[in-house]
């Protein structure tokens, strides 16, 4: 091959996404899934959004405390993804970023249960819809995974596992977040367990599918 060849070939090759294309195609893939987590939420999750319970909920503060904790989640998942799409590019502090909303719930959950009386610690771990709340989080999180992981492909991952799973698990805030409109339970150490662990599935589906999906 000629030198001139080859730099034609090189110049006409793949190119790292710009950050405009980055924030571009994760940002639809975010408003597409937060409109298709409230739809399933709606039609799909048996007694769809409470509306008389939730204008109720809306007035209380340890209602938007509970919103907090997915939606900060959302966003630095969102920016863990972003970084993780393009080649080069150092996630660095955006981690501690990311961890910082687990640790602080955690906290707040061990707190809460160390000052409530023993007879009482299970009731707030367990609530009363535990059951249904890892099973709705992660049904809520389908679409967004598809759809996020969708544009996820269309830009340049060099870490597939890890870039699925930060994408995994931005779908899996998107899903508590959205199931937050409909959750009753307003206590800590459920959000910390079950929340959490409802997140936890879109990550690992995420991660499985990267390495498959996100490969160049």
């Amino acid at each position: 091959m000629r030198t001139e060849e080859l730099i034609v070939m090189l110049a006409g090759g793949p190119r790292a996404p710009s950050r405009s294309a980055v924030a571009g195609r994760l940002g639809w893939g975010v408003a597409f899934s937060v409109v298709a987590a409230v739809l399933t939420l709606a039609f799909v999750v048996p007694g769809g959004i409470p509306v008389h319970a939730l204008s109720a909920r809306l007035g209380t503060t340890v209602f938007w405390i509970k919103v907090a904790l997915p939606l900060s989640i959302t966003i630095t998942a969102l920016c863990v993804a972003c970084r993780l799409s393009q080649p080069g590019v150092r996630v660095g502090r955006a981690w501690q970023a990311l961890l910082a909303p687990f640790v602080v719930v955690w906290i707040v959950a061990l707190a809460v249960l160390v000052a409530a009386p023993a007879d009482s610690r299970s009731a707030l771990i367990f609530g009363h819809t535990w059951r249904a709340c890892t099973l709705n989080i992660a049904l809520l999180s389908i679409p967004a995974l598809f759809a996020l992981m969708r544009a996820m492909r269309r830009l340049a991952p060099t870490r597939p596992a890890l870039a699925g799973a930060a994408t995994g698990l931005l779908a899996g805030a998107i899903g508590a977040l959205t199931y937050c409109l409909r959750c009753p339970e307003m206590e800590a150490p459920f959000w910390a367990t079950w929340y959490l662990l409802g997140m936890t599935v879109p990550t690992l589906a995420g991660a499985l599918l990267g390495r498959r999906t996100l490969q160049w």
